[in-house]
């Protein structure tokens, strides 16, 4: 249909208006900026309804050639984007959420660069934030692997870049950096993965184009089953470097140095998003390889339940939603795993609609806090005002409810949603997880409904400590609800959230029928009456829970006083400092590392390579002053130098030739 050839636009539109902010937007204004970059997410959005209306209509798959690429002898690779179903539903969810996203960050980060000392910084996040819209629009609707790495690495500088956007402000002044680096680095990790993944099938296939690699791949299995379990296992370490799985989750919660936009727009629909992704394509891959589908899903739940623990013993209000986003995912991961690739796409959606809402109001929280520390004028014992007030640790809030109303009910919204209570979204798509796991293994269902237990205990311990009881410091006291710009995202997500579940409702036009054209063979999406009942339960005891803890047997914690949780003894010390996992790496691979490069450093860089180089050098100058001897400017050595020359060729030819 011509409708299909609009597919490039998804990239060209974020693509032209990161461009013209590049040239002009420091010198029209923020608002121009803000305006630009907002309308190029929220046009690549209309296209994507385009496509998704031509593909109502035909909903076959369409591959539209843009460009000739790569040919390397019988390798060739095309810049082609691939229109079908799945393809379309990724990029309905990141340019639909990532408009709203750049509409509210008009309003924050015109807050945020002042508050910061730097408004000449506002442009240059609009042109990184329309930069990773490009790249995830890349990544989704690339008709073949390379492509599809473009742009999973384009979406890894962007986070690099936004994570580290007040890359001097942090601890020492070096924190927001390291953060950053740590980021880059650990998906460098996952990266050589795929990549291996990637070698693995032009070797074996010969080429990269999805249609080649899954009409080849079960002769593969058949032939070489060893060949096919390595590619997807690797495949899968890039998965959980992008999505935050174990081992490599932890760039992930120290991502929170960003602007609050920049987490909504990782955590929500960018990505994070991008390696579940690539298990949905990669399905005829996985389910010929049974050992890498079952790892997949036990990465996913154990995932799922580490990162839950980790986010209940969390002070600040987005490291909260940061480990909760790993066990999101993990819950998404295990359903890709187990085949339930409509419920992991279901609750990914979904996700997308809570958890941009949720990180997006915490943002409403931290600049009421700010706002509210500046009227307070909060000073310290000396008299001098208070530096180290933080405005997104829980124990600084309380009483909010009362004093950012719409902030609390969009909160309240997102966190029900993410606990699952019905009829909101995250019930219907977590019930789907649970009853593919029930149907699965039965310690894979245990652990997950265990964790959906935790998710609404976390979610309810935040509401409670943000929103509940009394003021507990002067700048909570004195905040007030934001501007229209910043609520206006919020409730529309909160529609979202709370409409999102008919998406696939039992009855309706659902995400099944949709995507069955794209995953093939794959058994449908099933709400189980038994698996829903369990898991509202499940999530109403865990509210329950947080709410006796906090509010009934115990009292809402104070600034620096103990949490009631620490009555668990040993296991709230464990899951406050997130089980040492970072102190773990620290100790058994950076401070190695680092050693190792110190004790290389005089015998290899300095002695070695730098030896080499200074040789070369020393080499060069020897050769230079032989050869400046001869040009002494006589000219009668010149021709001497020449009858040397000449009566050296005739005895060559006389006696050689």
């Amino acid at each position: 249909m011509p409708i299909f050839s609009l597919v490039p636009w998804v990239v060209l539109i974020p693509v032209i208006g990161l461009s013209i902010n590049l040239l002009l937007g420091r010198r029209l204004g923020e608002a121009f900026s803000g305006a630009l970059a907002t309308l190029a997410a929220g046009g690549s959005f209309v296209v994507a309804v385009l496509l998704a209306v031509g593909l109502s209509r035909d909903p076959h798959p369409v591959v539209v050639p843009f460009v000739d690429w790569i040919t390397l002898g019988d390798f060739s690779a095309r810049w082609a984007f691939r229109v079908d179903t799945l393809s379309v539903t990724m990029m309905l969810v990141v340019a639909g959420i990532g408009t709203l996203i750049h509409l509210y960050a008009i309003g924050y980060m015109h807050a945020d660069v002042h508050h910061q000392g730097d408004p000449g910084r506002f442009t240059r996040f609009f042109v990184y934030l329309n930069l990773f819209i490009a790249a995830m629009m890349i990544l989704v609707s690339a008709d073949n692997f390379l492509m599809l790495f473009v742009g999973w690495e384009g979406v890894g500088l962007c986070s690099y870049l936004l994570i580290g956007f007040w890359f001097e402000k942090g601890k020492d002044g070096i924190a927001n950096a390291r953060a950053a680096k740590k980021a880059f680095i650990v998906n460098r990790i996952g990266d050589f993965g795929l990549l291996i993944a990637l070698f693995l099938m032009v070797a074996n296939f010969g080429s990269l184009d999805f249609s080649v690699v899954f009409e080849k791949a079960p002769a593969l299995a058949a032939a070489a089953p060893g060949v096919l379990l390595a590619m997807t296992l690797f495949m899968l370490l890039g998965v959980t470097g992008k999505s935050a799985q174990i081992p490599l989750y932890v760039w992930l919660p120290d991502a929170m140095a960003g602007p609050t936009p920049v987490s909504a727009l990782i955590h929500a629909a960018t990505m994070v998003t991008a390696g579940v992704y690539l298990i949905i394509r990669s399905t005829p891959l996985f389910v010929l390889a049974p050992v890498a589908q079952a790892t997949v899903t036990w990465v996913g739940a154990l995932t799922a339940f580490f990162a839950a623990t980790i986010a209940l013993g969390q002070f600040d209000i987005k490291k909260v939603l940061a480990y909760s986003t790993i066990s999101q995912l993990g819950f998404m991961v295990a359903a890709a795993g187990m085949g339930a690739s409509v419920a992991a796409m279901f609750h990914l959606i979904t996700h997308a609609f809570f958890k941009a809402l949720l990180f997006l109001a915490a943002g409403s929280v931290i600049l009421g806090m700010e706002k509210g520390h500046e009227r307070a004028h909060q000073f310290d014992e000396s008299g001098h005002k208070s530096a180290g007030f933080d405005p997104q640790d829980m124990r600084n809030m309380g009483g909010l409810r009362d004093r950012m109303p719409t902030t609390y009910w969009v909160y309240l919204i997102g966190a029900l949603a993410l606990s699952g209570i019905p009829p909101l979204a995250g019930f219907f798509s977590k019930d789907e997880i649970l009853h593919a796991a029930d149907q699965y293994h039965n310690l894979v269902f245990w652990i997950l409904l265990l964790t959906a237990f935790l998710t609404a205990l976390y979610m309810g311990r935040q509401l409670i400590l943000v929103f509940g009881g009394t003021v507990r410091t002067r700048a909570a006291g004195a905040s007030t609800e934001n501007g229209a710009i910043i609520l206006l995202p919020l409730i529309l997500l909160a529609i979202l959230t709370v409409l999102g579940g008919l998406i696939n409702f039992p009855g309706l036009w659902t995400l099944d029928h949709w995507l069955e054209h794209t995953l093939e063979g794959l058994p449908p999406a099933v709400f189980s009456p038994l698996t829903a009942l369990i898991s509202v339960l499940i999530a109403l005891g865990g509210l329950g829970t947080a709410y006796l803890v906090y509010l009934v047997t115990g009292q809402v914690i104070e600034s620096n006083s103990p949490d009631p949780l620490e009555r668990l003894g040993f296991l709230w010390k464990g899951i406050a400092a997130r089980w040492k996992v970072d102190e773990l790496y620290e100790a058994i691979i950076v401070r190695p590392y680092q050693r190792l490069a110190h004790f290389l450093a005089s015998p290899i860089d300095q002695g070695l390579i730098d030896g080499i180089s200074a040789g070369l050098a020393w080499l060069m100058q020897f050769f230079a002053e032989l050869l400046r001897r001869l040009q002494n400017g006589f000219v009668r050595s010149y021709a001497l130098v020449v009858l040397f020359g000449v009566v050296a060729i005739l005895t060559y030819v006389v006696l050689v030739r």
